[in-house]
């Protein structure tokens, strides 16, 4: 599993042999909590392959299973009486002398008025997932936007930051369509603005057959890859061409087949895409039926969201789904600023081919590898700063927000006009030009962020806090993009066009490289450094007792 995860391309291999190690653990840890895991009848736990893995490791409890996981943790949490400030959005990581000595919040229940609050530690545990908030495309829910700026803000080198996955997924209610709603062969259809319906891909692929099984692919090979363009990844690309440079609307249709192909011509699919179904038992009639009878809460899902599949169709569009970069971290998941640990999506560690469910494990192994390193790690004893250190922070963030306060605001267009601009120049397609030039309106509005800004209630603060984690993570994101264009070319999910408008092909001998990003004097400063190897086992028994057992006494 670590080899699986190292061979990626830029990961350091003692990340990929503690998330492979701490997997297993991690994962029982969910069972005892009642995230409910399909097990067979003999209690093992079944697995299925996913992209980017040759194993079947992957496992699911239906299409909510991190929403089932969050909310198992959460009730640990809740039984053990440890406090959850609720209602705080933390402005600021406080930091002194390269290490972290709190964090500076805002109370956001304080009706009528910005009300900072200061926390006073030696540690933090950033675990906010991904930068949710810097594509319009995308498949974060819309309430989440990330808080890779508060790392960057703090001094934290940052790793990856130019490799995501980009994916189909449904723009109404933001949910990636892969798996099973792939595997059952729905039609693709465009729709112009005059209401002219057609199967595109049809006319991409004469076969139906041909074209059925480049479907079905997505489900395996849900993540735009730029090494299968002429495979499965030509489905996204043939999707953006419909919606994006034609101006059409693309949706997923499960009412009817796709022409061509009934339940009596299914066996003229591939082996693989036929053996599937049938061993399923869906050699039926219709994508909705198949959908309904290998995974009828996929259904349920879409209505709980008041999309019904069984009688309209499923508008797509490619988004953005999962940040492969975040702030760089050592074994035990601590940033460059000491005490700043950061665990799940927000860390760096995934380099450019993420196997699919990775994310979810290294979620669990990375913040429990913090946990005991803060428990029971050696750490010198750092004096916290006197109360002035504070107070000076908490008075320097409202100056900035009164500075920023006025009758109107422009917090909401702002956001669309970024949001909509990462999308169009710097997601699965990018163009380096086009990205520069972007780049540079970034740090005219980063020079004079407050003055350009401007909120009318104080309800606002939050938002046009979280505009400005939008803004810097961008800059740091679009400086990590366009030196990998220029030294690695199209890896991963995205394609770079080179000077003559073609596709800049990849240079593999960058997959040992990590690209490493961090805020200097209002500018990024940018290094290389080579992934450290996945180590070696020559442990000896008595000597991993004896060191495990001081670790825990001290």
């Amino acid at each position: 599993m670590a080899k699986t995860l190292y061979d990626g391309g830029c990961v350091d291999g003692d990340i990929a042999l503690c998330e492979a190690a701490g997997s297993v653990q991690s994962f029982m840890k969910l069972v005892q909590l009642g995230v409910p895991f399909p097990a067979n009848r003999y209690g093992e736990y079944v697995g299925y392959k996913t992209d980017h893995d040759p194993r079947s490791r992957a496992t699911s409890a239906g299409p909510l299973t991190s929403k089932y996981m969050t909310e198992a943790l959460e009730r640990q949490v809740a039984q053990k009486n440890i406090k959850i400030y609720d209602g705080y959005y933390c402005a600021e990581l406080l930091v002194k002398d390269g290490a972290i000595v709190g964090a500076l919040a805002l109370n956001t229940s304080a009706a009528g008025k910005i009300e900072p609050v200061l926390f006073r530690t030696r540690s933090v545990v950033l675990a906010t997932g991904g930068p949710a908030g810097i594509y319009a495309d995308s498949v974060y829910p819309e309430s989440q936007t990330g808080s890779s700026g508060l790392a960057i803000a703090a001094g934290a080198e940052m790793c990856n930051l130019q490799e995501w996955q980009y994916g189909l997924a449904s723009t109404k209610f933001r949910w990636n369509v892969s798996g099973t709603y792939q595997q059952v062969l729905p039609r693709y259809i465009s729709v112009d603005k005059d209401g002219n319906e057609r199967e595109f891909l049809l006319e991409r692929y004469k076969d139906p057959y041909e074209a059925g099984y480049m479907v079905f692919l997505k489900g395996y090979q849900w993540p735009f890859d730029s090494a299968k363009r002429q495979g499965s990844s030509e489905i996204d690309m043939l999707v953006y061409e419909e919606a994006i440079v034609k101006g059409n609307r693309v949706f997923m249709d499960f009412t009817k087949d796709p022409a061509g192909i009934c339940s009596e011509t299914l066996k003229n699919l591939p082996e693989e895409a036929y053996a599937y179904l049938s061993k399923s038992g869906a050699l039926i009639d219709t994508p909705i039926a198949r959908l309904k009878k290998m995974n009828p809460k996929a259904i349920e899902l879409y209505r709980s969201h008041g999309i019904d599949l069984e009688r309209e169709p499923l508008e797509i569009g490619v988004c953005a789904q999962h940040s492969n970069g975040g702030a760089a971290v050592d074994l035990h998941w601590q940033s460059s600023v000491e005490g700043l640990y950061v665990a799940g999506e927000a860390a760096g560690t995934f380099g450019v081919y993420r196997p699919g469910g990775a994310a979810l494990n290294s979620t669990q192994v990375g913040s429990m590898r913090a946990a005991e390193e803060i428990a029971f790690g050696k750490h010198p004893e750092r004096e916290l700063p006197d109360d002035g250190f504070y107070f000076a922070a908490a008075e320097k963030l409202e100056e900035e927000l009164r500075s920023a306060r006025g009758k109107t605001s422009n917090i909401a267009e702002k956001r669309r006009h970024m949001q909509r601009m990462m999308s169009r120049v710097a997601a699965f397609l990018r163009d380096v030009p086009a990205m520069e030039k972007y780049l540079s309106e970034l740090y005219g509005e980063w020079a004079d962020f407050y003055k350009k800004t401007s909120f009318s209630d104080s309800f606002e603060a939050v938002e046009l806090l979280k505009n400005r984690d939008i803004l810097l993570t961008q800059i740091a994101v679009l400086e990590s993009m366009i030196e990998s264009a220029k030294t690695a070319g199209s890896r991963g999910s995205c394609l770079v066009y080179d000077e003559k408008g073609g596709i800049a092909e990849e240079d593999k001998s960058w997959r040992g490289r990590i690209l490493r990003v961090g805020m200097r004097e209002g500018k990024i400063e940018k290094r290389f450094v080579g992934c450290r190897p996945i180590p070696g086992n020559d442990d000896w028994f008595e000597n991993v007792w004896g060191e495990f057992n001081e670790r825990r006494e001290k």
